[in-house]
């Protein structure tokens, strides 16, 4: 990397660590352009020449945060032989991940804006999809190895999915432990369901 090369990622990374703050401290709707103008010492024009817009900005950070959480969650995933173990992993992993995540607040309202680009809902649609496919290939271990019966992997990929999205809503004003206790027992109803087996 040449020396003008290292000063734009320098640069860079000084209005991404600058938005972040910002973004952490007021949330995603109440930050400005300007304010991230103010904070950094860039003009305007060198924020949209890095980024098209404060949500692209904003996913940038998303998509950090995401490769931070798979990292993450690659260490350790070893540690759980098969995969209702990786489950039960992965809800903690969830709980101690996300709902504790400084950007956590600011998501929720990055999502919930009905204000988006295409371009912004096709990259939002990627994520989405990616969260899909890692459920679907959990899953599809799970019945290649035997431990789950044979089903449509796709179709319960989504029903997990809706199931994380829903927990992570829902737990928002809980302790750790109580968010662990719930997202424990939404994967004991996920794998078994809440009905006593139908009389043969």
């Amino acid at each position: 990397m040449n020396k003008k090369q290292l000063q734009t990622e320098q640069t860079k990374k000084r209005m991404v660590d600058a938005a972040r703050a910002l973004f952490v401290q007021k949330g995603f709707k109440a930050t400005s352009i300007e304010d991230i103008v103010a904070a950094t010492g860039s003009s305007k024009g060198n924020i949209y020449y890095h980024f098209k817009s404060k949500e692209g900005l904003f996913l940038y950070l998303l998509d950090e945060w995401n490769r931070d959480w798979e990292e993450k969650w690659l260490e350790k995933e070893h540690l759980f032989p098969t995969t209702v173990e990786k489950l039960y992993g992965l809800a903690e992993h969830l709980v101690r991940e996300d709902l504790s995540h400084p950007l956590t607040k600011a998501a929720d309202e990055f999502f919930n804006s009905d204000e988006k680009d295409n371009d912004v809902e096709e990259r939002v649609s990627t994520m989405m999809a990616s969260h899909l496919s890692f459920n679907q290939q959990l899953i599809q271990q799970g019945i290649d190895k035997g431990e789950f019966k044979a089903n449509d992997a796709a179709k319960l990929a989504i029903i997990m999915e809706s199931l994380i999205i829903g927990l992570s809503q829902m737990s928002r004003q809980s302790s750790i432990e109580e968010a662990l206790s719930v997202y424990e027992l939404a994967v004991q109803v996920l794998l078994y369901g809440i009905a006593h087996p139908a009389p043969s």
